[in-house]
């Protein structure tokens, strides 16, 4: 791209806004701070040109660039989200730019001692010589998905700018509340109509990805009988200490830290309670339906065997659950149009970029907007260490992403010829 410091200068402007989520609110966007960004896209995608450019009453952002060729070219979209992670503050981001990156320690807050280190990321190593944007060590950065927002914006530009580049109807569509698993909720793909779209919401550089978790949501009630400690023997029931047996039957090694690529696991990812009542939430996560639905049996069955255990004595259920699927594997409605797979494969190609077909190990909107009837893969948007202070993306990375947008629009025309 022609202006390197431009798309700096853009990304930062994005990562500067908070818009960070909340799960435990029942409004779209569930934080009102997300329509600050929001409100400065719409202006900014109309200030390089789009047009239909929309903002619905939750947030969701649309916009069009228009076919520049006379003959019939399916139309396709690209998606990202602006909101980011609960799982770290997002607020009062101060991004920190390492030119030149010498393969060494990055020191990202002196004074705590926070330090991004090719010792524990070794992928630093791969971005040697290149521009990093980094946290200053107390926030999250927010390339997850702000990254993904400005090549979407920057390969739009740049298409408004070279006309000569030939291309079909192109559709972009921004989303709130990703993160906490609501980006696609109320995404309306008929308004959108888009014959397929990607989400630019992967990872490092050549991510490529038609795969992705079927994900559900645990909630175990576990239920108690409070007494005084010098005279419970016989009598007191510790809910907490019954959670920790429920969690210590699940299997040791399926857990999100000893698994890697088509592996699933149970991952515990809050507990808080008393002698009387805890809650305990789960996550279920795997590429295969079959073992999917095994691994909610499996937590059933445990839930069954507790309760006719303790039945006598307790007089009742002392663990209730709940379990919630979440969203599903893409790939059973991508498989059926791996043409869309194969246009993005050589668009990278084509760039001297090395696709990384893997599974996604997580989800993204893509994988819900492809079972609402929008087949939607997911490309590299850059980042790394998402969701932390020790998250950074390359800005050649950044680059090279909307490079591939561009490419995928002219690639998708020439096939139509």
């Amino acid at each position: 791209m022609e202006n390197k410091q431009h798309i700096i200068n853009r990304f930062i402007s994005y990562v500067t806004v908070d818009t960070e989520s909340d799960p435990n609110s029942d409004t779209t966007p569930s934080t009102k701070k997300q329509w600050d960004l929001a409100n400065k896209l719409v202006e900014e995608l109309k200030q390089i040109g789009l047009t239909e450019v929309t903002i619905d009453e939750n947030a969701y952002i649309m916009a069009t660039l228009p076919s520049n060729v006379d003959f019939e070219v399916p139309t396709i979209g690209f998606v990202s989200h602006f909101d980011t992670s609960p799982d770290f503050s997002g607020a009062n981001v101060k991004p920190q730019l390492v030119e030149n990156y010498d393969g060494g320690d990055i020191v990202l807050n002196e004074e705590q001692n926070i330090i991004l280190s090719p010792n524990y990321f070794d992928d630093l190593l791969q971005y040697k010589g290149q521009t990093l944007i980094t946290t200053d060590g107390t926030t999250l950065l927010g390339a997850d998905d702000k990254a993904g927002i400005c090549e979407i914006v920057s390969a739009m530009e740049y298409l408004v700018q070279h006309p000569e580049i030939k291309h079909g109807k192109i559709r972009i569509g921004f989303t709130p509340d990703e993160e906490i698993g609501r980006g696609a909720h109320k995404f309306d793909v008929e308004k959108f109509a888009a014959d397929w779209a990607y989400t630019m919401d992967g990872s490092q550089i050549g991510e490529l990805e038609y795969e992705n978790f079927n994900a559900a949501g645990v909630k175990l009630i576990f239920k108690g009988k409070s007494v005084h400690p010098g005279y419970a023997k016989g009598k007191m029931i510790n809910s907490m200490l019954l959670a920790n047996k429920f969690i210590s039957k699940l299997p040791s090694k399926e857990v999100p830290e000893k698994t890697t690529g088509y592996e699933g696991f149970f991952h515990l990812h809050n507990i808080s309670g008393s002698i009387e009542e805890t809650e305990v939430q789960l996550i279920i996560r795997d590429h295969s339906m079959k073992k999917f639905k095994k691994r909610k049996k499996v937590i059933r069955e445990i839930v069954n065997k507790f309760n006719k255990k303790y039945a006598a004595k307790f007089g009742d259920k002392i663990v209730e659950c709940e379990i919630k699927d979440q969203y599903y594997n893409m790939k059973e409605k991508v498989e059926p149009v791996m043409h869309i797979v194969d246009i993005a494969e050589q668009a990278m190609k084509e760039l001297d970029i090395k696709p990384i077909i893997k599974p996604i190990r997580g989800g993204t909107d893509g994988s819900q907007l492809s079972y609402m009837g929008l087949p939607c893969p997911n490309i590299f948007a850059g980042g790394h260490n998402f969701h932390g202070k020790y998250e950074y993306v390359p800005v050649e990375s950044i680059l090279k992403a909307t490079e591939v947008i561009v490419k995928i629009a002219e690639i998708t025309a020439n096939r139509s010829k």
